[in-house]
């Protein structure tokens, strides 16, 4: 069965949720591409203190938007506590935003993606560029330490 369009797929908003402790290439990257696809993208920091960042999520946010390009102007950042879908619904995105490097996070996000779906919101899966896949934020930071 084939579902009507409904309206320009450019008028959607989206929300790219992490952690971001760093926002790697590979996350920019995967910003840069989303923001071509959605009239609004929303780089969404997650507060999360059981990871145990280096950073609050405010000055993670802040990080993040001195690194974008200032002409990305369908782009915010923002941090945020509490369940991505909440955020949303309370927003108005329609659309989660999330990359894949390799299987084991395919396995992962794909479970996060059906929780998601049931309460409204859609993923969309974009692939890491094969020269970014290996990038993570965990080694990103031991290599620093």
């Amino acid at each position: 069965m084939f579902h009507k369009p409904v309206g320009d797929p450019r008028s959607a908003r989206a929300v790219y949720p992490g952690t971001f402790d760093p926002f790697t290439d590979g996350h920019r990257d995967l910003v840069d591409r989303a923001r071509r696809l959605f009239e609004h993208v929303t780089v969404l920091v997650a507060v999360n203190d059981e990871k145990q960042p280096t950073k609050t999520g405010a000055q993670r946010a802040l990080d993040i938007r001195a690194t974008l390009p200032a002409d990305w102007e369908n782009v915010a950042v923002t941090a945020w506590n509490g369940l991505t879908v909440a955020y949303c619904h309370l927003y108005g995105s329609g659309v989660i935003v999330r990359g894949l490097r390799h299987a084991v996070d395919a396995e992962r996000e794909y479970q996060l993606a059906a929780a998601n779906e049931s309460l409204g919101i859609m993923t969309l899966f974009m692939p890491a560029r094969p020269e970014l896949a290996t990038i993570s934020s965990t080694a990103v930071r031991a290599a620093g330490a």
